[in-house]
């Protein structure tokens, strides 16, 4: 597995496990700032290097009335201010190469959404910014052929690459995940993530929107890790049921430190 090199932190082989947390998308930058500071000051804690996590617009909800987000102007100034206020690093995600360039200027990391893994301008576009590219591995696509997307973003001659798990379609409004995914995704060069909410994910199993089943979120993040996942991606949330998104799958502020500190003594256990 390689090891990788974001801003002032490393991530890979004998690594301090990345954390990247936050809610599924901006809402205001109080909350954020909440959120952002506690799951920091957890991170710092427990040994975790932290990455502050939120999308600025959901194209991709359920319904055309669902919550999507203030949208990539206001989205990427609240971002700005949440990471001058935490000193952290920061990650969202794109949908059109047209938001590369601007997301770059204030961004860490490029995320690539599941359902847009296999975009070849996006991919592209995001690798052209030079910034460290996330891609979540598609629903619909076994690890082995995450190698395309890779290449793609190595077509640019940007080599930083983190690859994140985040469940498979198993059936009509539900995900699986196969723990093999992991080990076989980092052979292909890249340090991998897994993201533990979305993969309790019910993709549209909700009265027009998708619903979840974050009673397992603990189950799959400790075997995950146990697994050798480099790191956890996890939406938080104060009152998950008070969320405007994703409320069904996140994890309540409340119980993240019991889970991370669980995590942190399974990561020394199995990264020794």
């Amino acid at each position: 597995m390689a090891i990788l090199s974001i801003g002032n932190i490393k991530v890979g082989t004998n690594q301090r496990p990345l954390l990247i947390a936050g809610p599924c998308v901006l809402e205001d930058f109080e909350i954020a700032l909440d959120i952002g500071k506690y799951m920091k000051s957890v991170a710092d804690e427990l040994g975790f290097s932290y990455v502050f996590k939120a999308s600025f617009d959901k194209a991709n909800r359920t319904s055309i009335s669902s919550f999507r987000g203030p949208g990539l102007k206001e989205g990427l100034e609240i971002l700005l201010k949440v990471k001058k206020s935490l000193k952290c690093l920061i990650i969202t995600d794109i949908h059109e190469p047209s938001q590369a360039g601007p997301v770059s200027e204030i961004v860490d990391i490029i995320q690539i959404p599941a359902f847009l893994c296999r975009q070849t301008d996006l991919l592209v576009e995001a690798a052209k910014t030079g910034k460290v590219i996330n891609i979540k591995k598609g629903q619909f696509l076994a690890p082995w052929d995450m190698i395309h997307p890779v290449e793609k973003v190595r077509s640019t001659g940007n080599d930083k690459v983190l690859l994140t798990e985040r469940g498979t379609c198993f059936g009509y409004n539900n995900l699986v995940v196969d723990m093999r995914s992991l080990p076989i995704m980092s052979e292909l060069g890249c340090p991998v993530i897994f993201d533990a909410t979305h993969s309790v994910q019910l993709p549209g199993g909700g009265k027009g929107c998708s619903s979840g089943q974050r009673q397992f979120i603990p189950h799959l993040a400790r075997a995950a890790v146990a697994c050798g996942c480099s790191g956890i991606f996890m939406e938080v949330y104060p009152e998950p049921d008070k969320a405007k998104c994703d409320g069904a799958n996140s994890l309540s502020l409340s119980e993240a430190k019991r889970l991370l500190s669980d995590l942190k003594k399974i990561f020394e256990l199995f990264h020794e």
